[in-house]
């Protein structure tokens, strides 16, 4: 068990588009907080070549599936290696009650705990406009929409003057669809949980991005 105060542990859950990321970042940014998301986690120490990334590796050359327990070594080493005052944002992750149990055995053993469990709420026929119409700068990566936020001079970026622009291939309706499914499927499981101990949170989603930011910062603990 370490000394002092433990910053605020969240999980932040929301569909792909829902403004997970940009959230994480506000919280990085003004509270210092770190984001752990396992797929990165997992990247990282595949290519930092620690034992777990090591054994991780060896599973995913044979095309296997990274089981639970090297996913918790994972979270295990990223919470050893982060200061006990620092906030944690969990992204991706837990997905399943499985998880969840285990989150908060390794929280504990880091003399941690849950704080709160954010979802961000999206309307699905909104988050499909908002997915199918965005595209970015191809020189800068500045972003747009087609109905949001055109260029101010139709063909030119905004801040860099580059004309040419990207869209990504899987932000279609189709796709969009798919994953607003999985989602519900994957986090359909944990809600419950955290729901019966009091931790689950709504924010909109929807609403403009500084006011999501000010609901999501006033449920953390002070």
């Amino acid at each position: 068990m370490t000394n002092g105060s433990a910053g605020p542990v969240i999980i932040l859950l929301g569909p792909p588009g829902a403004g997970k990321g940009t959230q994480a970042q506000k919280l990085i940014a003004s509270r210092g907080m770190v984001q752990l998301s396992t797929g990165d986690m997992l990247r990282a120490a595949v290519k930092a070549g620690t034992p777990v990334g090591r054994e991780a590796k060896a599973i995913m050359e044979q095309g296997g599936l990274v089981p639970d327990s090297v996913v918790s070594g994972l979270i295990d080493e990223a919470l050893s290696a982060t200061p006990h005052g620092t906030g944690i944002i969990f992204d991706g992750y837990p997905r399943t009650l499985a998880q969840a149990e285990s989150l908060d055995a390794l929280l504990a053993a880091h003399g941690r705990h849950l704080d709160r469990v954010i979802e961000l709420e999206v309307d699905e026929d909104a988050l499909v406009d908002r997915i199918t119409g965005r595209f970015t700068c191809a020189r800068c990566g500045e972003g747009y929409h087609d109905r949001h936020k055109r260029p101010r001079v139709e063909g030119q970026c905004d801040r860099c003057g580059g004309t040419e622009f990207r869209r990504r291939a899987d932000d279609n309706e189709a796709t969009v669809r798919t994953r607003m499914a999985e989602y519900r499927a994957k986090t359909a499981p944990i809600l419950p949980v955290y729901e019966a101990r009091g931790l689950v949170a709504r924010v909109d989603g929807m609403a403009p991005m500084d006011d999501v930011a000010r609901e999501v910062a006033a449920l953390l603990p002070a």
